[in-house]
């Protein structure tokens, strides 16, 4: 019997609020029945990056209870438009928005599961990547088990997500968890976007990547970047803004500056760094010989990134999560909305090959509806 899911995301690339409602009908099989996404206004933006860069106590838990409030409505928004009666959804998985994120160490998401059950009237799973840390792993990645699951078949896939951060996992075929290698490659679109408020501070992003197709990267500067520690270690690993956030982008900015280079340079040399480390992480990591890599998350939407990408990818076909499953922005919701699912069936819903944990943990907490 298949049964109705919500999935919650927001990111570290502080877009906003990605909502899907799903039908998941087993374990392999999830159909997508609607999306929404809610973008932060400016203010909200600003007190996330705030709370990332240190917060009070007080601040950070009235955000969390704010947040909880922006998911609920954001979510019930959206059962509204598709005419779904909260008392039909089986669960709310909720993903949280990342505040502190110390691989195998903690993290932390905000966004009041209980508020969020309350407003929203569905049983809530949250604090997913708790149980990892606790199982000595690194807490992330954890879409890989709905990368697994729900979309490869039985080839190679390579699926590539380029949020804030960008992942990789690499699936030899669908349900071979043990086999599966998955990370964090870097940077995202968050220092993308931190370096084009850089010479831009009123701008949110570098709208069709036109800054960085009138720049020209610094390749001194890329390939000095490169040689960080973070692209030598092996996976299992993860990261997030406390490494690749605005003071690296700030940092970027004034090696490129020193070099001579323009505005437009700063953030031409952005995207080539997460190109390149992207590219150089899958080489280094994965052997997916003959297998697509399919593309998602905000990157994806680049079109200077996804060309800089495919020049550093070589030979490698690169293909949209769009043509080939359902639109890409709702791809993270969605697995979030299965991690739930997964939750409340008493399935584990790490992948200790992608995360480092000693074993497989059903994950998250449960917070009941009143």
């Amino acid at each position: 019997m298949s049964e109705l899911a919500i999935g919650i995301m927001s990111g570290t690339s502080l877009d906003g609020i990605d909502i899907a409602l799903v039908r998941v009908v087993d374990q392999s099989r999830v159909e997508l029945m609607g999306f929404t996404s809610q973008p932060y206004d400016a203010a909200d933006r600003s007190r996330i990056r705030d709370a990332i860069a240190g917060a009070d106590a007080a601040t950070l838990a009235e955000l969390d209870m704010m947040l909880g409030e922006r998911f609920a409505g954001a979510a019930q928004r959206l059962l509204n438009d598709h005419a779904v009666d909260p008392a039909d959804v089986f669960v709310a998985g909720s993903h949280g928005q990342t505040i502190w994120h110390v691989p195998g160490k903690a993290s932390l998401q905000l966004g009041n599961a209980s508020v969020l059950a309350e407003q929203l009237g569905v049983a809530v799973v949250s604090d997913f990547r708790s149980a990892d840390i606790a199982a000595g792993g690194q807490g992330a990645p954890l879409v890989p088990m709905a990368d697994t699951m729900l979309f490869t078949d039985d080839a190679p896939r390579v699926l590539l997500n380029i949020g804030g951060m960008a992942n990789v996992t690499w699936v030899k075929q669908q349900g071979a968890l043990d086999d599966v290698v998955a990370f964090d490659t870097g940077p995202g679109v968050a220092i993308i976007d931190a370096a084009t408020r850089v010479v831009e501070p009123s701008a949110t992003f570098d709208v069709d990547g036109a800054r960085a197709a009138a720049g020209t990267a610094v390749k001194e500067v890329v390939a000095t970047l490169l040689e960080l520690s973070y692209f030598a270690q092996s996976p299992p690993k993860s990261t997030g803004r406390e490494m690749f956030g605005d003071e690296f982008a700030k940092d970027l900015a004034a090696r490129v500056r020193a070099a001579g280079g323009s505005a437009d340079d700063i953030v031409a040399t952005t995207v080539s760094l997460v190109a390149r480390s992207i590219a150089a992480q899958m080489t280094r990591w994965l052997t997916p010989d003959g297998a697509d890599v399919v593309v998602s998350g905000g990157g994806a939407r680049n079109p200077t990134l996804c060309r800089a990408l495919r020049e550093a990818l070589d030979t490698r076909a690169l293909r949209a999560f769009d043509d080939m499953f359902f639109d890409g922005d709702a791809k993270e919701a969605v697995a979030f909305a299965y991690l739930g699912w997964r939750t409340m069936k008493g399935l584990p819903g790490n992948v200790p090959a992608a995360t480092g944990a000693r074993a497989p943990r059903v994950l998250g907490q449960l917070t009941r509806v009143r």
